[in-house]
């Protein structure tokens, strides 16, 4: 990167046009001359861009080409691609966050019930309010080095400001990109978490990197992937051995095990016992459980 293109944020520096992967729920500060591209990305996280100078052009499903100004700004959703570019020096924030502050719990919640997607997404204009404060935190993560629970609060009076200053039905389609993608996100997931058998083949079915698909999935779940699909494959190989009457060799192949030794050493560690005793002990009415929840 050239000495003009610069990125100041508040945690790390980052050649990412939002900012560091790794941190949420903070703001940063981004400025890069004139040229400066970033390929088309999937969002790990939600992003709100405010552009402070300069023009910005993004190119995603919400926003085919659009060229954002100064005092204006977008929201993308995690999951949601987006490429940029810089038509001129540019400087922007961003605000990176998983689930916003609750310091406007009802007013969000209101959202969320009522939103819906727009004809045409349109970038919203920053009001006076809204500017001074983003001005302010320019200079500040420009001058200081940041600290933690005051970048916090600032989250906060960002949420605020957008949710007591602007209008309902703008809030309601900003915002509707989010439950979008969640809901298009989870429902990829609860149809093909048992159709793949690896974190690999699970993030290439989604067209993901490896990196994102982890990250992207452990924000929206809490949990690592790993973990949650051998959680859930479990789940799966309990109830069927105790509810359905299908071979112990098709359940085997069905959760992805190459052999039967290596499946019943799995439910030895898992259930305690092997698929033939666990499935005779259900037969007498037992009430099978999960021993162990993780390797």
């Amino acid at each position: 990167m050239s000495a003009d293109n610069t990125h100041t944020n508040s945690q790390q520096s980052s050649d990412n046009a939002l900012g560091s992967k790794a941190q949420e729920g903070v703001l940063e500060l981004c400025r890069y001359g004139k040229g400066q591209h970033f390929a088309a990305e999937k969002c790990t996280q939600n992003c709100m861009i405010f552009v402070l100078k300069g023009e910005l052009l993004v190119n995603s499903d919400e926003y085919p080409g659009t060229t954002l100004q100064g005092n204006q700004f977008i929201l993308q959703a995690i999951g949601s691609k987006i490429e940029l570019l810089a038509l001129t020096d540019v400087r922007y924030l961003v605000y990176r966050f998983t689930e916003l502050p609750i310091i406007c719990e009802a007013e969000y919640k209101k959202i969320l019930e009522r939103s819906e997607a727009p004809l045409t997404y349109t970038p919203l204009i920053t009001i006076p309010k809204l500017e001074h404060f983003l001005t302010d935190m320019a200079d500040y993560l420009q001058e200081a080095e940041p600290f933690d629970k005051y970048i916090e609060i600032k989250c906060q009076e960002l949420v605020y400001l957008l949710m007591h200053y602007y209008p309902l039905y703008q809030m309601i389609t900003f915002f509707y990109p989010i439950s979008t993608y969640t809901e298009s996100f989870h429902y990829f997931v609860m149809q093909n978490y048992d159709k793949v058998k690896n974190v690999e083949d699970f993030a290439h079915l989604g067209g993901y990197t490896t990196t994102t698909f982890r990250r992207l999935f452990k924000n929206m779940y809490g949990v690592p992937v790993y973990e949650w699909i051998l959680a859930k494959k479990r789940e799966g190989i309990l109830e069927d051995l105790q509810f359905t009457k299908q071979r112990i060799n098709v359940i085997s192949t069905r959760y992805g095990f190459d052999s039967l030794s290596h499946f019943a050493h799995f439910c030895k560690d898992s259930f305690g016992d092997t698929p033939r005793s666990l499935r005779k002990r259900a037969a007498n009415g037992e009430k099978l459980s999960i021993i162990k929840t993780r390797e």
